[in-house]
């Protein structure tokens, strides 16, 4: 077996690439949540300038990666490698803004769990000496994805309690081979895991099933607890789907709670905005990753964490037809730099 690979499915990295820099764009209502303070740009009617929804999200990936750019001193041909995604039928979003770019691209389809898979594959492939940095960025707006999977906004459907607002945002970052940290030490890539929920309004209980097997698979390969991160987070269950996650571990005798949060609760307010369940889309976990977690990595509120994105990989086709949908999740393993010698860690 491979000295990278720990037990069936975590990658432990010989050479721990470090995260250069983030940024974000978001919309209105982000920008009126808890973590408005945190994003680098906050658009004002969730346009972007442009004339249809998707010309948007496609300007806002745009934007969070420029920004990621200019935060990093590079240009864009500075990277050997961008990977990025959305939700839109064949990533257009990601392929329209990489035409700008110029450098060889990844067009990546993970659902909400995009992020996760785009950091996992860069990870790997500068770990592997493939290069000296790579991009990663997602993106997803509300009401592209209000379009594409449920109906168009002028029908004013009636929403499900167990329902979760699409985010209209984006995030990147941009990965080293060398630098000061936060450092990418451990990836665990999820497996489809499909318990038969059917209903497209209940996305956190399809993909809490995804977030348990991922957690236990990392847990187990690294011989790490809960216990061992400062902070849990995954990208998209929801005030529901976490609440399934932590049962799922419970039956185990595990408490995931005191270490764990979800992306899709953080980035709203729910007493204040009309969300039901919370947020989700790519945009979610990438604009808080960007905005909040990575920051707090640096300034040392957290020493370990664990990232994870989920992702409910189903259709508008495949839900007509009365077919499941599949989750998936993937976890990331950082650790913040040695403030007294900035050494990599271990």
């Amino acid at each position: 077996m491979s000295a990278k690979k720990l037990g069936q499915q975590t990658v432990a990295l010989a050479h721990p690439p470090s995260i250069l820099c983030g940024a974000n764009a978001v919309g209105h209502k982000e920008g009126e949540g808890p973590l408005g303070k945190c994003f680098d740009y906050v658009d004002g009617d969730d346009t972007f300038g442009q004339p249809t929804w998707e010309r948007s999200e496609c300007t806002a990936q745009k934007k969070a990666l420029a920004l990621a750019l200019e935060k990093g001193g590079l240009t864009a041909q500075e990277l050997d490698w961008l990977f990025a995604g959305d939700l839109l039928n064949q990533c257009v979003s990601s392929s329209f803004a990489a035409r700008e770019q110029k450098r060889p691209f990844f067009g990546l389809y993970g659902a909400c769990s995009t992020f996760g898979e785009g950091m996992v594959l860069a990870a790997m492939t500068l770990d592997g000496d493939f290069g000296e940095r790579a991009g990663v960025v997602v993106s997803s707006h509300f009401c592209t994805a209000e379009r594409q999977y449920r109906t168009p906004l002028e029908y004013g459907c009636q929403r499900t309690p167990s329902a979760q607002w699409t985010v209209t945002g984006a995030g990147a970052v941009i990965l080293q081979r060398e630098g000061t940290g936060p450092y990418l030490t451990h990836l665990t890539p999820g497996k489809i895991v499909d318990k038969g929920i059917t209903d497209t309004n209940n996305m956190g209980a399809a993909m809490a099933p995804a977030a348990y097997d991922t957690l236990s698979a990392h847990f187990q390969d690294t011989g790490r607890g809960p216990d061992f991160y400062d902070l849990i987070v995954t990208g998209d269950l929801g005030e529901l789907g976490g609440t399934l996650l932590c049962e799922l571990f419970r039956r185990d005798g595990v408490d995931l709670s005191p270490h764990y949060t979800d992306c899709g609760k953080l980035i709203f307010d729910r007493e204040r905005q009309d969300v039901h369940c919370g947020g989700s889309g790519c945009g979610c976990s990438a604009a808080v990753f960007t905005g909040y977690l990575l920051p707090g990595l640096r300034a040392g509120r957290w020493k370990n964490l664990l990232f994870c994105p989920t992702g409910a990989l189903h259709s508008p086709t495949t839900a007509f037809q009365g077919e499941s949908i599949p989750g998936i999740c993937h976890a990331v393993a950082l650790a913040a730099p040695e403030p007294a010698s900035g050494k990599e860690p271990m």
